[in-house]
């Protein structure tokens, strides 16, 4: 793993589909950009903010996200989350997350941790 650098940033896009819906998710019962897409962007967003820094071997894992979900997004409307670095320490790596509609609005933030490991002991551990 090379120095993950404070600050470091990307933003992933997403069109809402009805996969992505609260209902489809099993969420809530309205079709609209659920509560569990949105986190699974966030972490998403994350997780490429951190990959240059990793070694071929490594990868990350979530380990911790508190987020807020504050507005409704409609099936077809676009989203993005994006995540910064905000503290690293030895392999954990710390971020503030935010999702945002087409329009600018935010429909979400928060914070995200995750965790840098090397992806043949991770597997072993599980795989026992």
């Amino acid at each position: 793993m090379r120095e993950i650098l404070i600050g470091s940033i990307h933003t992933s896009p997403l069109t809402v589909t009805a996969n992505h819906t609260a209902v489809a998710l099993g969420s809530g019962n309205l079709p609209v950009f659920g509560t569990p897409a949105m986190s699974a962007l966030m972490e998403n967003a994350a997780m490429l903010a951190i990959a240059p820094y990793l070694d071929d071997s490594e990868s990350s894992v979530g380990i911790s996200l508190d987020i807020t979900h504050d507005r409704a997004t409609k099936v077809g409307e676009k989203v993005s989350a994006t995540a910064v670095v905000t503290a690293v320490e030895g392999r954990r790596v710390d971020f503030e997350v935010t999702a945002e509609d087409a329009r600018g609005n935010c429909i979400g933030k928060g914070k995200h941790t995750r965790f840098v490991v090397e992806v043949e002991k991770f597997m072993a551990k599980i795989e026992k």
